[in-house]
């Protein structure tokens, strides 16, 4: 029998029972922030559910001060024996047979909020943030887009996850406004730099992975392992402004096209409730060196969507069809790859997938692909796009089909602002 909530949930819900995604609230505005689980249109308040001694597994019996937390990073420190525990008391706690919070009209009240009502925050304090290459197509297209056809990925593509450090301090909330940057971009023949408000704004279709317990300093984690070291995942979209980027990027990659703002979704869905969804990866030639080589090599299914509602439009249009099958280094060779030097990841630190395409090219993950820098403009609701403008919105979903249910990710919002004067 599925397992069904006593909590009303919509078939086209991103949140049943069988999700049941993290993140953190705020049921009013002067309230602290608190962690929760979004159930239908509902969010679990798991203070309150601590606070009722609910969480009497034990592990969290004596560790559930972590949902008294403005975030979760305690909670994904506790580790996937944690995760678990918790994830099973709250399947059982919010299932259409048990008495203990369903019929219990006090309780209900004070830890079921309607999400209309709330505010979400970002749900982890992130400390460090990484985003990697691993999409071949995406690799392919860039290279050829700014090299040529002729060698367009590099060979050291093919032996290890590509990836650069980003910028913590700029990820924000879906439904945060982008404002546009302003920066330099090539000259004009024997022209100073080209200075100004970007000229080539871009979105980038991507998850990002969330870490939980970390490791220490100078010892790497093991590559088939390397999954009790990731919570789960959320939608990212890693705003690019290309012009500075193609300017700034020899010899030492992205820096000031990138670090502007990172959008991620709040909702945080575990490896658990993405297990049943699980696929292999595609097969990697050359084969990986052996701290590289997994047993298990697996991806998700997860099917992915991008809209961009024009500036001054009501409607918004389909640009980007893809799935996050389509990434070619997997998200534990990431992790393995990270820490092979000795780096210590850390609970809370992001690890974006990269731009994530397929091989056609309505499911390119972004602008730059779509229009091919710009020479084969979108056409958008009477209106055309060769990057985004002023007033654009860009709106990221994904989700897995089930048999009967959906787990999804809610989407990952974000509206472009003129640049500053």
């Amino acid at each position: 029998m599925a397992l069904k909530s006593f909590i009303e949930v919509r078939p086209d819900s991103h949140f049943p029972i069988q999700n049941l995604p993290y993140g953190v609230f705020k049921p009013s505005p002067n309230s602290p922030p608190r962690p929760a689980v979004a159930i239908g249109d509902y969010v679990l308040d798991l203070s309150e559910i601590a606070s009722a001694g609910l969480f009497d597994g034990p592990i969290l019996k004596n560790s559930s001060d972590c949902f008294h937390e403005p975030n979760l990073n305690k909670f994904l420190a506790l580790g996937r024996p944690a995760w678990k525990e918790a994830r099973t008391t709250l399947q059982k706690l919010l299932s259409s047979t048990e008495p203990t919070l369903r019929d219990n009209a006090d309780l209900r009240r004070k830890s079921l909020v309607p999400m209309e009502n709330v505010e979400v925050l970002l749900p982890i304090a992130i400390g460090d943030y990484t985003d990697f290459f691993s999409s071949m197509n995406h690799a392919k297209n860039c290279g050829t887009i700014f090299r040529g056809p002729q060698n367009p990925i590099p060979a050291n593509w093919f032996h290890l996850p590509i990836a650069y450090h980003g910028r913590a301090s700029s990820i924000v909330i879906s439904g945060t406004d982008i404002i546009r940057p302003r920066g330099q971009g090539h000259p004009a023949g024997n022209s100073p730099p080209y200075f100004g408000p970007s000229l080539k704004l871009d979105y980038e279709m991507e998850m990002a992975a969330v870490v939980g317990p970390g490791n220490e300093l100078g010892k790497p984690v093991d590559v088939n392992q390397a999954a009790d070291h990731i919570f789960g995942l959320v939608l990212m979209n890693d705003w690019s402004a290309r012009d500075i980027q193609a300017w700034e990027y020899v010899p030492l990659g992205p820096f000031l096209g990138k670090n502007f703002g990172t959008t991620i979704s709040p909702w945080i869905v575990t490896l658990e409730a993405l297990e049943p969804f699980s696929c292999d990866a595609p097969k990697q030639e050359p084969q990986p060196l052996p701290y590289l080589a997994e047993k298990i090599s697996k991806n998700y299914d997860i099917s992915l969507e991008v809209k961009i509602k024009p500036a001054g439009q009501k409607d918004s249009s389909v640009i980007t069809k893809t799935n996050f099958n389509h990434l070619y280094w997997t998200l534990t060779q990431q992790v393995a790859h990270h820490t092979i030097n000795g780096c210590n990841l850390r609970p809370g630190d992001l690890l974006g997938t990269g731009t994530i395409s397929g091989p056609e090219p309505e499911s390119f993950g972004c602008l730059l692909e779509l229009t091919w820098n710009g020479q084969k403009p979108l056409s958008l609701n009477g209106t055309t796009r060769k990057f985004l403008e002023d007033g654009d919105e860009v709106i990221i979903t994904g989700s897995c089909k089930g048999d009967g249910y959906t787990v999804g990710f809610g989407t990952c919002e974000g509206k472009i602002l003129p640049s500053l004067p």
